[in-house]
C-alpha cells in the first residue's frame, strides 16, 4: 500500500521514484510523459536509468492502451547522443509496437547552432501493444475542397486510376503527424507557477495527445510528470490522471496547479 501526496476528483499523485510506485498501480490507458533527455536538465540531482524505468512502465498499459513518448537527444562533443532511438527499440523488445513516429515542431529554437541547422524539433514516439484508440483531430484547412482524380501508382512505378473522383472535400482534415506549438513565456501555458519547472511542455501538446488517444473516464499516468502538465491537461478533458514524481518541489507546483477550480486555457 503507497499513500498518495494528493488524491482528489479523480486526479492522484505521488512523490517517489516511479519504479517503486508503479508496480502497485492499476494499468492505465494511456502513459504520456517526456522524460529526462540524457544530462541536458539537472532535475534535483535524480539520476534516470531509462532501461529500468522502461522496464516499470510497459506493463501498466493496458490491452489497447499506449504510451507517448516526448523525447529529444542531448548534443555531446559536437554530436547528437541518439538515446531517443535507443529507448523506442528498448520499448519494442519488452513487446510494444511502434504504433507512429510524431514530430512536435517548435516555433524558435533555444539555443543558435553554429556548426548545424537550428534544432526547433522533438520526437513524439506513440506505442501500443497491438490497437489504441484513435479520436483524430481535424483542424487542418484543406488546400483543397473538390476531390481530385483517384490515381495510385503501383510496384511497377505505373499509375493506375480508380473509381474515385469529384465530389466536394470538407473545409478541415485530419491532421498530419508533425505538430506545431509555439514556445517560451505564456505560449506553453496560462498558470504562471508551471515555470518553476525549467522544462515543461505545452499544454495543448498534452491535451491534443489526450484527446486522440483516450476516451472520457480513461486514466491517463505521467510517471515523471515534473510541473503536472498531463495531469492538468486530463482533467481539462475529463480524464483520470496519475501523476508520479521524484522531486518533492515539482509536486508542489502541481499541486498548486491542480486545486484551482477553473483550469486556464
Amino acid at each position: 500500500m503507497i499513500n498518495p501526496y494528493y488524491d482528489h476528483a479523480g486526479i492522484t499523485i505521488y512523490h517517489g521514484d516511479c519504479r517503486d510506485i508503479l508496480p502497485h498501480l492499476e494499468p492505465v490507458d494511456l502513459v504520456l510523459t517526456s522524460p529526462p533527455y540524457d544530462d541536458l536538465r539537472d532535475y534535483g540531482g535524480h539520476g534516470f536509468d531509462w532501461k529500468s524505468t522502461i522496464d516499470a512502465i510497459v506493463p501498466i498499459i493496458k490491452d489497447g492502451g499506449g504510451c507517448v513518448w516526448v523525447v529529444g537527444d542531448e548534443t555531446k562533443n559536437a554530436s547528437e547522443t541518439g538515446t531517443s532511438f535507443r529507448q523506442v527499440l528498448y520499448f519494442m523488445e519488452k513487446g510494444l509496437r511502434l504504433h507512429d513516429t510524431m514530430i512536435y515542431s517548435k516555433a524558435g529554437f533555444a539555443f543558435p547552432s553554429i556548426d548545424k541547422y537550428h534544432q526547433t524539433f522533438e520526437y513524439m514516439f506513440v506505442l501500443k501493444r497491438e490497437t489504441i484508440k484513435f479520436n483524430p483531430l481535424k483542424d487542418r484547412r484543406n488546400a483543397y475542397t473538390v476531390r481530385g482524380g483517384d490515381c495510385k501508382r503501383q510496384k511497377d512505378g505505373t499509375m493506375k486510376k480508380g473509381d474515385k473522383g469529384g465530389g466536394r472535400l470538407a473545409d478541415f482534415g485530419q491532421r498530419y503527424n508533425v505538430w506545431h506549438y509555439k514556445i517560451g513565456g505564456g505560449n506553453v501555458t496560462k498558470d504562471k507557477v508551471a515555470y518553476d519547472h525549467p522544462a515543461i511542455f505545452p499544454e495543448s501538446l498534452a491535451r491534443d495527445h489526450i484527446y486522440s488517444w483516450t476516451n472520457p473516464g480513461d486514466a491517463v499516468l505521467d510517471p515523471m510528470m515534473g510541473s503536472g502538465t498531463t495531469l492538468v491537461a486530463a482533467k481539462q478533458l475529463g480524464r483520470k490522471a496519475i501523476g508520479i514524481e521524484i522531486e518533492e518541489k515539482y509536486c508542489e507546483i502541481a499541486v498548486k496547479r491542480l486545486a484551482q477550480e477553473v483550469l486556464p486555457l
